[in-house]
């Protein structure tokens, strides 16, 4: 099965969680990382969840599922203790529009939660297409080996250049040749070692058309 990767904008978006295990919890967690307005519907909830319905963080609904909890939902993740009623959500989610991951339950997905990395703004996802999650988890942390806060802090000098290049240099090609010199500059290392000021002055001369140079 291929499928098609993509990185939603959950903020502020309404999404449901049944189930109140430790799935669930880790879910939720990656729902409110991601900015998202979270409801939580269990008879019974993990300490964690409890806790962040205490904090007010997430919306908790201590019952079953029913028909219409999803309705308004932009996004569903079905971890009941009970799966036999992972058919009712998928139903109720094809009938909505509205995506849905059930835990550990490929025919009733429409995304697969990916394994991953992040690093400020800069996120690494693995997916294997639900075959192995563990194969998935193993590779994410092979890259989170790899790509350390330093890529995170080139992120962000890249995003804070971004306006200036687009205004600067409009024609399309060309832009994108300069982002991959620049990408592909002494940039990194500076900022490994450092040095974020001489990082950004060099990537300052490349948009000037000076190169530059370690």
């Amino acid at each position: 099965m291929t499928l098609y990767p993509v990185f939603l904008n959950l903020q502020g978006r309404p999404c449901v969680v049944i189930g109140g295990g430790q799935v669930a919890e880790q879910k939720v967690a990656g729902l409110l990382d991601a900015g998202a307005a979270v409801t939580v519907i269990s008879r019974t909830v993990s300490p964690g969840l409890a806790a962040l319905a205490a904090q007010h963080r997430i919306v908790l609904r201590p019952r079953a599922y029913r028909r219409g909890d999803l309705e308004g939902m932009y996004l569903a993740i079905a971890a009941p203790d009970d799966r036999t009623v992972n058919r009712k959500i998928w139903e109720e989610a094809e009938h909505r529009r509205v995506l849905l991951n059930a835990v550990d339950d490929l025919p009733h997905c429409t995304f697969i939660a990916p394994a991953i990395h992040r690093q400020g703004d800069l996120t690494v996802a693995i997916g294997t297409a639900g075959k192995s999650p563990a194969l998935a988890v193993r590779l994410r942390d092979r890259f989170a080996a790899q790509i350390g806060p330093e890529y995170a802090a080139l992120l962000d000098l890249l995003g804070e250049l971004r306006p200036e290049v687009t205004r600067r240099v409009p024609d399309l090609p060309a832009r994108t040749t300069l982002w991959y010199r620049m990408v592909d500059s002494d940039a990194l290392e500076l900022v490994r070692r450092g040095n974020l000021t001489g990082a950004k002055d060099l990537l300052m001369q490349l948009l000037d058309g000076g190169g530059g140079h370690l």
